[in-house]
């Protein structure tokens, strides 16, 4: 099992998204969003991960990138917080 860092919420150095979320990279800035896993239920966050598969795939170094500018993320993520 992983060490965990010298501050709370870190694993190996980099910070660790909350239980129940996931971290996501958008825009050219790779700007980081932590947002809940009950977005993996929403079929139009699957269809941005099936694109992020498809442009950049999932070898997990980077974290999961998605191919949309931030704009365009957070307008998404004020639709599927609502539902």
């Amino acid at each position: 099992m992983p060490k965990k860092g010298a501050a709370e919420g870190e694993l190996q150095g980099r910070k660790v998204a909350p239980r129940g979320h996931f971290v996501v990279y958008v825009g050219s800035e790779m700007k980081r969003f932590v947002v809940p896993t009950y977005f993996l239920k929403n079929p139009l966050f699957l269809q941005l991960l099936d694109r992020a598969a498809e442009e950049y795939g999932f070898d997990g170094r980077n974290g999961i990138t998605l191919p949309c500018d931030e704009p365009t993320f957070q307008t998404l993520i004020a639709l599927l917080s609502k539902k």
